[in-house]
């Protein structure tokens, strides 16, 4: 363990002085303005507790005081603040502790390697334009790219998660590619995982009175075959997978394949390898005799 690492675990041993992480020393380094600044920006409030455990809280102090001292917290620095929030609705609940708690589990609370993976996702957003793209990107195909692939997300599971029900055996990738291409794909794909921090997760949290940010996937496979797979199929679904992974970390709560006969089954065992493991592992392949109505509802 390094010189640093030493220093940021000896600071989650000991605890966080308040609810921002913020020392006793650091604090006296930064002005009273920008105390007040940090604690509205990020919106922490007492009842962070509820969400996460002590000794996970702990952790995401720490680590949320090195990215406010290393101002990779977007609003911290942003003199137009108003301006961002207004382009970017749910910028406070993507700051929220919970959040930055799922960029530490990703990376089993290894402090660099969740900056790392902050500052990599921080930088991806200001590439792709991922702040914006629920305003920006009209995806006006839409209508015709559900009818070619038909998916979307129908309720809530019976923990209060939203549930995402896709029909890949239905996917026409010739008349797909007719009406859109891969690029505005990955985009639409982006803008409702936006979606899904503004509003749904947000308004599963309510009606749970729990903090909710994962979802449930239901992937019907029925009537899928290795013709369904051609190489730009495959290249947009592992560009999807580790857009997911690496900056939308820890939202897949499960996934179950349906209908999962000897084709899909063979498709799986050629992508497998080349999924993360700790997605894999939430991801349960049945045949047609399933109950996954009873394992979610």
């Amino acid at each position: 363990m390094s010189g640093g690492e030493d220093r940021l675990h000896s600071e989650v041993v000991e605890g966080t002085k308040n609810e921002l992480g913020i020392s006793k020393t650091q604090e006296r380094k930064l002005s009273r303005e920008k105390i007040i600044r940090i604690r509205n920006d990020i919106g922490i409030t007492s009842t962070t507790e509820k969400f996460l455990g002590s000794e996970e809280l702990k952790f995401v102090n720490a680590f949320r005081q090195v990215l406010i001292m290393e101002n990779l917290i977007p609003a911290m620095h942003d003199d137009n603040l108003k301006l961002l929030r207004s382009a970017c609705a749910h910028l406070d609940y993507f700051l929220t502790p919970p959040t930055s708690n799922r960029f530490l589990k990703a990376r089993k609370f290894d402090m660099e390697k969740a900056k790392r993976m902050w500052t990599d996702m921080l930088q991806w957003r200001r590439d792709f334009g991922t702040d914006t793209i629920i305003k920006d990107f009209d995806f006006h195909e839409r209508d015709e790219v559900l009818q070619n692939y038909p998916q979307g997300y129908h309720g809530t599971d019976k923990e209060g998660r939203p549930v995402y029900i896709e029909r890949l055996g239905l996917m026409n990738v010739e008349k797909l590619l007719e009406v859109t291409t891969l690029d505005r794909y990955v985009k639409y794909h982006v803008q409702e995982f936006e979606k899904s921090i503004a509003c749904r997760f947000p308004a599963c949290t309510v009606a749970a009175e729990r903090h909710i940010d994962t979802s449930v996937t239901i992937l019907d496979v029925e009537g899928v075959r290795l013709r369904n797979f051609s190489k730009p199929v495959r290249e947009v679904i592992m560009q999807l997978q580790k857009i997911d992974n690496d900056f939308y970390p820890e939202t897949l709560g499960e996934m179950f394949v349906i209908n999962a006969g000897p084709g899909f089954r063979l498709i799986w065992n050629i992508l497998k390898p080349f999924l993360d493991p700790e997605t894999t592992s939430k991801i349960h392949v049945l045949g047609n005799n399933y109950k996954v109505s009873c394992q979610i509802f």
